[in-house]
């Protein structure tokens, strides 16, 4: 482990002013535009701007064949999503997350807003988690709209059945971002759940699969520390709470507040311990809980395997 170099497993490179050179590109795709229907196009999708200045955005995406109910359109849950990679990588323009919004709005069927968040270490936390919130009251102020507020969430979303899901440091982002909201006004919103796939926490104390996995082919490790010093606040460490919500503070009345969560991870990914500590705190909490953890799968298998990738839009379906 000692000539393992973190940066380059990432393949990037930390600058001298903090500033990361990311040597990868990573394909990207186009929305399809602001058209209700295309041929051949089982989803349609635009991009939307947040806030020029930071150059955050969403990517919206719908069924092209929306369910009807007594001969009118069945309104469709808004699931707001927010990508993983660990932080300092990956776009909702990026194919490979195009295309699992896409399966996603498809197969659940709802409403996706990707949000298109700031990245680390460029903007540290909690950056994410405002950029988070942003997009939630922007929905927020669409629902008020009638005259000019967004026609696909106003026309076919229903605003009263929000959800938030995020994937690794996006489960991370979904979760913090949760607790923030609880302070905001976001009426005639209504958050119903938390999804959280495979979430990405920490902390100074290495649990049994952090130890167990240490050298794990595809996050060993000193990957998940480096990720850590590159996204959390100067001058913190692992046991800071956007970290490790084990630690006790005043943010953890706010827990029992949380509605529904729906907790997934796989029994070869080394955040698995974490992962299932954190539910038993949401549970003792008095949080109502959906666990779903296999044995067998590790940190981001659903990229990879396509059953798995349909096992967890099944689990989401069921919890929504």
């Amino acid at each position: 482990m000692s000539k393992f170099d973190p940066y380059d497993h990432l393949n990037v490179v930390l600058n001298k002013d903090g500033t990361l050179t990311r040597l990868l590109e990573f394909p990207t795709i186009q929305a399809t535009g602001d058209q209700d229907h295309l041929p051949g196009q089982a989803v349609v999708s635009k991009d939307i701007t947040l806030d020029a200045d930071k150059k955050t955005w969403v990517r919206l995406y719908r069924p092209s064949k929306l369910p009807s109910n007594d001969m009118s359109i069945a309104k469709l849950p808004i699931i707001i999503f927010f990508h993983a990679g660990g932080w300092i990588h990956f776009s909702v323009a990026n194919t490979m997350i195009h295309e699992s919004c896409n399966h996603l709005s498809s197969e659940v069927p709802a409403i996706v807003v990707a949000v298109e968040y700031r990245l680390a270490p460029e903007s540290k936390l909690p950056e994410q988690y405002y950029d988070a919130i942003d997009a939630v009251l922007w929905i927020k102020n669409q629902a008020l709209d009638s005259v000019n507020g967004e026609k696909w969430l106003r026309e076919y979303g229903d605003f009263s059945r929000c959800y938030l899901y995020g994937v690794s440091c996006g489960g991370n982002i979904a979760f913090n971002s949760a607790l923030k909201l609880l302070d905001r006004k976001i009426e005639p919103l209504r958050i119903n759940g938390i999804i959280m796939n495979q979430p990405l926490f920490g902390g100074k104390t290495r649990t049994k699969s952090e130890i167990r996995l240490a050298t794990d082919t595809f996050f060993p490790l000193p990957v998940f520390d480096v990720l850590w010093d590159l996204a959390l606040p100067q001058g913190t460490d692992r046991d800071h709470r956007f970290c490790n919500p084990m630690v006790d503070g005043p943010y953890r009345d706010k827990i029992k507040k949380l509605g529904r969560c729906l907790v997934i991870g796989f029994g070869g990914d080394p955040l698995a311990d974490r992962q299932q500590d954190f539910v038993q705190m949401l549970v003792k909490e008095g949080i109502m809980v959906e666990a779903r953890f296999d044995d067998v799968g590790f940190h981001g298998i659903d990229v990879v395997d396509s059953r798995r990738a349909a096992a967890i839009t099944n689990f989401i379906k069921e919890f929504i």
